[in-house]
């Protein structure tokens, strides 16, 4: 195989061109390429210096991920190889970078002797995003460069950087206006460090950043402290750490050494797997049956959003957010009002976070276009329907829709459960319809499940695939079924929650244990945020159509009678002080349950902690499996994706169908038949699960077939 590598010379100035597209990843052949011709160039007298940089969108965006689970990465020349090449060369290198340079992209940049980037760029170490620290030297060189608590920032955040924030700090030498400007002004560069008397400094002897840190030993404490709320549960950040702490404490070389050990143990980690796999899911997710590179799109240059409640007007700010002007309808001045001052108030909060000016506060407020003329929608490209959750109203307002929009608009509902194919059936053209279910807060939400309809063309699904992508989402396409994918796989975890405080445990005993397991939030907690209101709405439409011998709690129904609708009224599983989200136990509400438990008869027990995180988790896992039967998701990881993004599942554990694999499907049905034995409601085994427990199979596997 050809080396993806591009080696030409202009005048003393040796260029090496990674021509590896579309990322021009660090893989064994381009490692190599890179080797052979600085290697060449070191032994011709004519060149002087060295530039590398990137053909196509961008410099490199690391490492080829995929290596890892094969040994590749291992053989000769690795990255660190090829990177102490750079930092010996007698030769000035040159990195010249442009688009993007992550992970072992810019550790490699690290070694160079100058580097080049162009203005917008973005630079980075992103390792910690897969449950692995840098492992090429980035943890060890970044700090000598742009100083210890900058490096920590950049290296346990795992966000890039712009090449503008990147040269503020140092990290970047000279910045170039565009592509053109790029390699010429990094072969000066290098023709300037050629002609100096001395070699070129070498980053790993860059030391003075270190000693801020080593005359201040609490830093590194005080650093973890910082982060210990939200890298709970994550193994990554504390050993990211752990090694830019040892760049300040150990010789160079020993840093690398155990920068490399490290890396070594998080990459074989059961966390590192689970988020390398999320990583790929994210990526799968985008392919979709019967859709083609070639599928044409609908060009959407106006869009439309029916109602201006909470969703309503979270979703205008999604296409306000992308640039994308947007007309927002409501039926009363009031509400219209209500929705506007929701979306101000959402704006002016991210200003006075420093997270947003307040000139594209203003921007983007611009771009939302209130109305009381239901008429208007007709101007739009795509119309997103968020009235409230009735069909027959739903029915109404896309008649309407039939009626007025252009005919290649699209019409989609945001229904989170209703049947999208009755809602299609209610226009003349159901091939226009599709479902995009947003999740709230719909502005900051990053999950939208997109409901493909019976007769939803692939040039609507592919240009809502692409919308999502534009609005900064993760869409997800899923099948016509009651509640999709993401509700139908939570209604059996919430189930078996209120199930399990029937039999002897209590909400907070539950929650601790969902958040102990790494969910943001217990079930308990989740509905009084989400509004036990709410809840009982949608019960209204499933529990007719529950089979009768199938029973459901109704401890939420009661709390529904007694106005406890959760933090909206301070009241709700638990209580609320005013001003405060802290969900505090009481006497009301344990009287309820304890009350509950003795109407049903029920002995009140102890439960464990391994019975509850079972009895929520393996019901999900249950009818994730049935989802995939019927073929309403078409891969286990994209239910992963569902749940990663749409409830807060911990990515350090995959996703709900990675979990279950890395625990054994035939744990999870054995565990799963005896809940049925013994309870029955709702616990059978799903006959995929079944199946492929039986077979010693994985849903992985599964997902190949």
């Amino acid at each position: 195989m050809p080396h993806p590598i591009r080696f030409d010379q202009t005048d003393a100035v040796g260029v090496i061109t990674l021509d590896n597209p579309p990322v021009n990843a660090f893989s064994l052949s381009q490692r190599i390429g890179v080797s052979e011709a600085i290697t060449a160039g070191l032994q011709d007298p004519t060149i002087q210096a060295f530039v590398i940089c990137g053909s196509g969108r961008m410099f490199s965006a690391g490492a080829d991920i995929r290596e890892f689970d094969t040994g590749v990465a291992a053989e000769s020349p690795t990255l660190s190889d090829l990177i102490s090449l750079i930092e010996d060369s007698p030769k000035p290198v040159v990195c010249a970078m442009h688009g993007t340079a992550l992970g072992g992209s810019c550790e490699l940049s690290l070694a160079c002797h100058s580097r080049v980037a162009v203005v917008g760029s973005r630079i980075g170490l992103p390792e910690v995003t897969l449950g692995i620290v840098p492992g090429a030297g980035g943890t060890q060189r970044l700090p000598r460069l742009i100083g210890v608590l900058p490096a920590l920032d950049a290296i346990v955040s795992g966000k890039p950087m712009t090449a503008e924030k990147a040269h503020e700090l140092g990290l970047v030498d000279n910045l170039a206006d565009d592509l053109d400007d790029l390699l010429e002004l990094s072969v000066s560069v290098a023709h300037r460090l050629s002609s100096q008397h001395e070699p070129p400094i070498k980053t790993r002897d860059r030391d003075s950043h270190l000693r801020e840190a080593q005359n201040g030993s609490e830093l590194f404490d005080n650093f973890r402290s910082q982060i210990s709320r939200r890298a709970r549960g994550f193994e990554a950040p504390f050993a990211c750490v752990d090694c830019v702490e040892a760049a300040t404490t150990m010789p160079f070389e020993q840093g690398l050494a155990f920068e490399r050990e490290t890396f070594l143990r998080c990459r074989s980690s059961n966390q590192s797997l689970a988020q390398r796999h999320a990583f790929f899911a994210e990526r799968e997710v985008r392919k979709v049956r019967g859709l083609r590179a070639e599928t044409s799109q609908i060009e959407l240059k106006c869009a439309a959003v029916v109602g201006c409640g909470t969703m309503g007007s979270g979703i205008a700010m999604c296409f306000a957010n992308a640039g994308i002007p947007v007309i927002v309808t409501e039926s009363k001045q009031d509400m219209l009002d209500r929705g506007m001052e929701m979306i101000r108030q959402n704006y002016t909060s991210t200003v006075s976070k420093g997270r947003m000016s307040g000139d594209e506060a203003e921007a983007r407020l611009a771009l939302i276009k209130p109305t009381l003329e239901f008429e208007r929608v007709s101007e739009a490209d795509v119309v997103i329907e968020a009235a409230f959750e009735d069909m027959e109203l739903k029915k109404k307002i896309f008649r309407d829709l039939d009626t007025l929009c252009k005919t290649d608009a699209i019409l989609a509902t945001n229904t989170s459960s209703l049947n999208v194919n009755a809602i299609a059936a209610a226009t003349q053209r159901p091939e226009q319809v599709v479902g995009t279910h947003f999740f709230s807060p719909a502005n900051i939400m990053r999950l939208v499940e997109i409901v493909r309809g019976d007769h939803s063309s692939p040039e609507v699904l592919s240009t809502i695939l692409n919308l999502t992508k534009r609005l900064g989402k993760v869409g997800v396409v899923v099948g016509v079924c009651d509640s999709f994918a993401a509700n139908r796989m939570l209604y059996p975890y919430s189930r078996q929650a209120q199930f399990l405080i029937e039999e002897g445990a209590f909400p907070e005993q539950v929650d601790k244990v969902i958040y102990d397991f790494g969910f943001p939030m217990g079930p308990f907690a989740l509905s009084d945020l989400a509004g036990i209101d709410v809840g009982w709405r949608i019960r209204q439409h499933r529990e007719p159509n529950r089979p009768k011998h199938l029973r459901y709690s109704d401890i939420a129904d009661q709390l529904y009678k007694m106005g406890r609708y959760g933090q909206k009224t301070g009241k709700g599983w638990y209580q609320y002080e005013e001003g405060s989200r802290t969900p505090i136990p009481d006497s009301e509400g344990l009287d309820l349950i304890i009350r509950t438990s003795r109407e049903l008869g029920i002995d009140r027990r102890e439960i464990s902690e391994e019975e509850i995180l079972q009895r929520c988790m393996y019901p999900l896992i249950n009818e994730g499996a049935r989802i995939l039967e019927e073929g309403i998701a078409q891969r286990a990881s994209d239910l992963d994706i569902v749940w990663l993004y749409g409830f807060g599942f911990p990515r350090y554990r995959g996703g709900p169908m990675f979990y279950a694999d890395s625990i054994g499907l035939k744990n999870v049905y054995e565990a799963m038949q005896g809940f049925y034995e013994i309870h029955r409601d709702w616990l059978e085994p799903a006959p995929l699960l079944e199946r492929l427990a039986r077979e010693d199979r994985t849903f992985a596997e599964w997902d190949r077939e």
